[in-house]
Order: C-alpha cells, then sequence, then structure tokens
C-alpha cells in the first residue's frame, strides 16, 4: 500500500460538525515501531470541546425522530465502508499503535461488526403496553435516546474501542463526542471521515484529538446540555471521571482495568489450553484489558503446560508490524517496556524464573519480546498489576479452592479463562469467578452480540449484544386513562 498517500488522506484536524477544522496548536504522532513521526494533528481545546457539543445538541432532536429503519441503514452502509476499505483501516492502525498487520485486519473486522449488529438493534428497540393491575388505567413504557453522549476511548483498539460506543449511541439516536487517545487519534479521524461519507448528518460524530484530556473533559461535563459519558481506561482515571460525572447525575459507562486469571485444571486437555492461553495472552500482543495476565495451572500438569508454551512463545518474531515476517509489534511507548521490564524484575527478584525472554533488545521502536515467567511467587507484582505485555506468568495450585481463591485475589473482575473437561467443573468455577466474562475452553471471548464488561473495580455497563444499546436509552412510563 501507498503509505505516503494513505496519510495524505486522512484527516488531522479536528472533526467538528462534519468537517475538519484546525486547531491553533499541533501535536505529533509517532510510529511505535521507528519512533518516526507519522502525522501532525491538531490539538483540541475545551473552547472546541464545546464547539463540538454545540454541533451535538444542534441535530441532536434530528437524529433522535430519525425512523429507526434509517439510522439502521446508515450504520449498515457505515459497516460496509469499512469493509470495503479495510486494508487502509489495518494499514493505519499498524503504523501509528504497532499491532502486526494481521492483528489490525482482525480489530477492523471485528470493529466493523459493532456497526452490523446496531444496525440490526436500531430497529428492534422495544417497550410495553399493558393493563395496571389495579384497574385504574394502562401502562405505557416506551424507551427515548439519552441525549448528547461523550466517549473516551483508548489507544490499544484504535478502532473498535470507539465502534462499539458509536455504535449503539447512533442506533439509539444519541449524538456523539468522541475523544481519542493522543496515542491514535488517525485512526478515528479516518473512521469519521467514512462515516460522513457513508451519509451520516453533519453534526451527529465529532472527533477531537488532544493532549490536554482532562481540561477537555472537565469543559464537556461540566456542560448540561451533555447526558452520558462512556469510557475505557484505567481505573485511576475511570474513578476520578465517575466522581466528575456524579456531580452532575450523568449517564456513565466504565470499561476499565484488567487482571484476568487463566486457570489449567489437571483433567484439561493440555495442547488446548496452550493455543487458548496463545490467543488470550498475544492477542494485541498482550495490550488488552482482556489479556490473560496471570496463569494459574495444576501442579500435576504444570511441567508440561510451561514447556509446551515456552515453546510456543518462542515462536514469536519481534519486528515492524508492517513486515510479512514479523508476528509480534512493538509496544506503544517506551514508558510501557519500561513498565513491563519492572514487572518482570521484580518477579525476578522474589524468586521467579525467566524461562523465555525477559529482556529487551533496545530502540529504535518500543520492543519487549515473548516472554513466560515460572515459579512465579504469590507475592510477585506481576500476578497483581496489570502487565499489559507480552509476558505470560506461571504459578501452580492443587486445589479448585486455591485456584478459584488465587482467580479473585484482585479488585478487578473483567474477563477469565478456565481449561477443563468437565462441565460440571466449568460451571461452578465460572459461577465463582469474580467476573464479567469468562472464557471456558477458549481464549477469545469478545463479540459484538455479546455484552462486554467487568465488575468490581473493572467498571460498569455493558457494551454490545443486546445490552449495549440499553446504556444510551432512558426508560419513560406513561400512564393512560382507561
Amino acid at each position: 500500500m501507498d503509505i505516503a498517500g494513505l496519510l495524505s488522506s486522512v484527516p488531522t484536524g479536528l472533526w467538528i460538525g462534519g468537517q475538519e477544522r484546525r486547531a491553533a496548536e499541533t501535536f505529533e504522532v509517532l510510529n511505535p515501531a521507528t519512533e518516526e513521526v507519522l502525522a501532525t494533528v491538531s490539538d483540541a481545546t475545551p473552547e472546541d470541546g464545546i464547539a463540538a457539543l454545540d454541533a451535538a445538541a444542534a441535530v441532536e432532536k434530528d437524529w433522535a425522530a430519525t425512523p429507526t429503519r434509517e439510522r439502521g441503514e446508515i450504520l449498515r452502509s457505515v459497516f460496509e465502508t469499512i469493509t470495503a476499505r479495510a486494508e487502509e483501516l489495518a494499514t493505519l492502525m499498524t503504523l501509528e499503535m504497532g499491532k502486526v498487520l494481521p492483528e489490525s485486519r482482525g480489530e477492523v473486522k471485528y470493529g466493523a461488526e459493532f456497526f452490523r449488529w446496531f444496525a440490526e438493534e436500531a430497529v428492534r428497540i422495544g417497550g410495553r403496553y399493558t393493563a395496571a393491575p389495579a384497574g385504574t388505567g394502562r401502562i405505557l413504557v416506551t424507551k427515548m435516546p439519552v441525549g448528547p453522549c461523550y466517549a473516551v476511548t483508548p489507544w490499544n483498539f484504535p478502532l473498535a474501542m470507539g465502534t462499539r460506543k458509536i455504535g449503539p449511541a447512533l442506533a439509539a439516536g444519541c449524538t456523539m463526542v468522541v475523544k481519542p487517545a493522543a496515542e491514535t487519534p488517525l485512526t478515528m479521524l479516518l473512521l469519521a471521515k467514512m462515516m460522513d461519507d457513508a451519509g451520516l448528518p453533519k453534526g451527529v460524530l465529532s472527533v477531537l484529538p488532544t493532549t490536554r484530556p482532562g481540561e477537555l473533559t472537565s469543559a464537556l461535563l461540566d456542560d448540561g446540555r451533555l447526558r452520558k459519558l462512556t469510557f475505557t481506561g484505567s481505573t485511576g482515571v475511570g474513578r476520578a471521571l465517575v466522581q466528575q460525572g456524579g456531580a452532575k447525575l450523568l449517564r456513565m459507562s466504565m470499561e476499565l482495568g484488567g487482571n484476568a486469571p487463566f486457570i489449567v485444571f489437571d483433567d484439561a486437555d493440555i495442547d488446548a489450553a496452550v493455543d487458548g492461553a496463545i490467543a488470550a495472552k498475544m492477542r494485541n500482543g498482550g495490550e488488552a484489558c482482556t489479556a490473560a495476565n496471570r496463569f494459574h495451572v495444576a501442579n500435576a500438569v504444570l511441567e508440561e503446560f510451561t514447556t509446551k508454551l515456552v515453546a510456543r512463545m518462542s515462536e514469536f518474531v519481534l519486528g515492524n508490524g508492517l513486515d510479512a515476517a514479523s508476528t509480534l509489534g512493538p509496544l506503544i511507548s517506551a514508558k510501557q517496556v519500561g513498565t513491563v521490564a519492572d514487572l518482570v524484575s521484580d518477579a525476578v527478584s522474589r524468586g521467579a524464573t525467566v524461562a523465555l525472554g525477559g529482556v529487551a533488545p533496545g530502540g529504535p521502536g518500543y520492543f519487549y519480546p515473548a516472554t513466560v515467567l515460572a515459579d512465579v511467587p504469590a507475592d510477585a507484582r506481576i500476578l497483581a498489576e496489570e502487565v499489559f505485555g507480552p509476558v505470560a506468568p506461571i504459578a501452580g495450585f492443587d486445589t479448585v479452592e486455591q485456584a478459584v481463591a488465587a482467580a479473585n485475589h484482585t479488585e478487578y473482575g473483567l474477563a477469565a479463562y478456565i481449561y477443563t473437561r468437565s462441565l460440571d467443573r466449568a460451571l461452578r468455577v465460572s459461577e465463582a469467578l469474580e467476573s464479567g466474562m469468562v472464557g471456558v475452553n477458549r481464549g477469545v471471548i469478545s463479540d459484538p452480540a455479546a455484552p462486554f464488561g467487568g465488575v468490581k473495580e473493572s467498571g460498569f455497563g455493558r457494551e454490545g449484544g443486546t445490552e449495549g444499546i440499553e446504556e444510551y436509552l432512558e426508560t419513560k412510563y406513561i400512564a393512560l386513562t382507561p
């Protein structure tokens, strides 16, 4: 693909009201594989945020009044546009985020599905009409769009984290302002342009890249016209946003940090478990909130599982995500490389053994190799903190009770994984795990048709599934006389 031509086609200004606008200040977007500048992007101010909210509020009533079939057809058109231009989006994503091109293609396909799914859900927004039990009249219940929404998306899935918020919001009849991560704004800006090309009315969607997210977000949350905040990111930032949004009684959805346990019981198919471990750990290079963060393996099969996992992890080839030979791209930043290295060093200092990898190769580029740590002690930070990198720490257990206790020993509760041949054990353990999502004998669980979200400090609210659109709807009760 013509990289220069692709980059020249991407908006680098602010996308407000269906048009590109230049800001007074700019910032640089880097390629994490080379540390070279990809583009210089407009840097949104709080005033730009209010301008975007002005545009959203101006068309909110018209968009809410648009027939659901028409809204659905626009979303379907966006799905088809993304599908037709998938290679552009995938290449751009690899350039700004670093993941290998096959991973980016997979994200484009996954991200596009949220538009197809919610195009179909738009016409299924329900209600009910019943007689009051006391015979005093009729009960009419209907659903109404929440109103203008603000979405904050992370850098690790530059397309899909946006589409799974934009899709249900627009299907419900809401308008939306999106703030993508400063590390990866280009994919979302190109998506906004594609949506405009697909027929989305002006003002329904705005995109505001910024290096001053706190200032921009505060301005929007303090504006009484905003009715919904949806955030994907760290638990610390999410907690602060909940406190700020709570003062305005905003509707909120929070998809926060994870620390997913991957449990391998002694009756598991070990080859299948290793396949699942590779998928759960190495998807997106480990930079995923659903990534398997710690591996709890029955001592009876610990040696076999570790040996086979090391063999599979050793096959990953570190390199630029655009290179056909590469199967593992860079991390997002030098800071993230340092975070991963610190967690590995801490585990080793406490007694863990490096079975594979463990040493960053150095620049240019923010690379860290596929790494396996064996005999990880319970007090190692890597078992408690989200590593967000290609590191698999392994610890053994003897009983089911020990496995469940270790898995639940975290403030997070987003995803968990179980490998066992016993259906009874799978169901009992799934119910005992303090997690919003559980994968049984599978390492990839994300699905646009399923509700995505966590419990405890992993947040609240759900994205995807039939539940996802409810996050953008208010319930209205109308009392009718007989």
